[in-house]
């Protein structure tokens, strides 16, 4: 006569039905959701540097090496633009840094204060073409990146928080004034005050998109001549 045994053993019972049980399993859900996560955060990754590299595979590295470039920028508010270069320092060095890696000669914010008066500033980011043409002409440069940081908060009824949209536009173009690209990449953050912080993150992430962005265009546009 065959004796009934139970499906499970005592020791496996009370690690599926006691409290204990009951944390690993939820332990272990958290664990695959925080897996899922971190894999599909990974595979952006590897999907941008992709996209970089491929922009970076234009052939024209000799074309662009040692020509002269000013980086600009400043932050529009409610319609009125802040253009104070030193305000921006670690935002102009993460686009500024990139540019030098790909053998462009760019200009450090004391050398542009130097030279560029800060009205003169203010009207280039009031899309003055003759502030522009006198900027580039005070510094011999060939080009200038004009990145221009745009902002709007709105309350967010869902989470019941201020949430500030953070935009950035990047504008490279030729000391003749003539724009050869454009970028741009954008966030939402919930941390409403500290918009220049959430601006600095968003280009530090994207940084070598933006920079590979306008080099392809350079080289589609520019390289040929």
């Amino acid at each position: 006569m065959t004796m009934w045994r139970p499906l499970c053993t005592l020791p496996l019972a009370l690690a599926l039905f006691s409290p204990y049980g009951a944390a690993l399993a939820q332990t272990f859900k958290f664990s695959a959701a925080e897996e899922a996560q971190k894999k599909e955060q990974a595979d952006k990754q590897a999907a941008q540097d992709a996209k970089v590299q491929d922009m970076l595979a234009a052939p024209c590295l000799e074309k662009i090496k040692n020509k002269k470039i000013v980086v600009l920028v400043g932050e529009s508010r409610n319609g009125v633009t802040q253009a104070s270069q030193g305000s921006y320092s670690a935002h102009f060095d993460a686009i500024n840094s990139r540019l030098r890696k790909l053998g462009l000669r760019t200009y450090t914010q004391a050398q542009i204060r130097a030279q560029i008066a800060q009205a003169e500033i203010d009207a280039f980011f009031r899309n003055d073409p003759d502030a522009a043409l006198s900027a580039s002409r005070r510094l011999s440069a060939q080009y200038m990146i004009r990145g221009l940081i745009s902002t709007q908060a709105s309350r967010n009824a869902v989470v019941n928080l201020n949430q500030v949209h953070v935009g950035m536009d990047f504008t490279l173009s030729g000391g003749n004034g003539r724009v050869v690209s454009q970028a741009r990449v954008e966030n939402a953050s919930y941390a409403g005050a500290d918009i220049s912080g959430v601006a600095l993150t968003l280009i530090e992430e994207r940084a070598d998109e933006v920079v590979a962005k306008l080099y392809s265009d350079y080289c589609r546009k520019e390289g040929s001549r």
